[in-house]
């Protein structure tokens, strides 16, 4: 198993973590398929996406994969306007991964990040490693102290 920018990050910073590697295929590249196919509930597998603030501001967000991301919360939290998801041709150009592996550790330019606060009640999460089938699991202080994250409401109520 090679070690991703993500996973590197991590061990520059001493922050523990485990590495897990998992079948994916192009047509199932959703949390859903990674949760059952590393066995974590999927309020546990957090994915990462890609928006813009005000049109301009590339930012991402870390939501469970239970969850649908709040743009509006996710502009109250980052003091935009507005915030819109941007296209996916632009997600592997602006961070240099590709969808389905999406980390949310050591894009190619950082990003301010905020995480859903829901990840602070679990002793462990998961999110990408940076590369489709590679999965991260770590503590959500150590994710947020490794990429300065904030974190606040950003799901949708059901």
């Amino acid at each position: 198993m090679k070690k991703t920018n993500a996973a590197r990050l991590l061990d520059r910073l001493h922050i523990s973590y485990e590495l897990g590697e998992y079948a994916y295929d192009e047509g199932h590249l959703g949390a859903e398929h990674v949760a059952q196919e590393i066995g974590l509930p999927l309020e546990r597998v957090f994915k990462t996406l890609v928006a813009r603030g005000d049109g301009r501001d590339v930012i991402m967000a870390c939501v469970p994969g239970s969850g649908e991301l709040n743009l509006k919360a996710l502009a109250q939290i980052g003091g935009f306007k507005k915030v819109e998801m941007v296209h996916l041709k632009e997600v592997q150009p602006l961070t240099g991964y590709i969808r389905g592996g999406v980390s949310p550790l050591a894009p190619k330019k950082a990003y301010p990040l905020f995480i859903d606060e829901s990840a602070l009640s679990h002793e462990a999460i998961s999110v990408s490693a940076g590369q489709r089938g590679l999965q991260l699991l770590l503590a959500p202080r150590d994710l947020i102290r490794a990429t300065g994250a904030v974190t606040g409401p950003l799901v949708k109520e059901p």
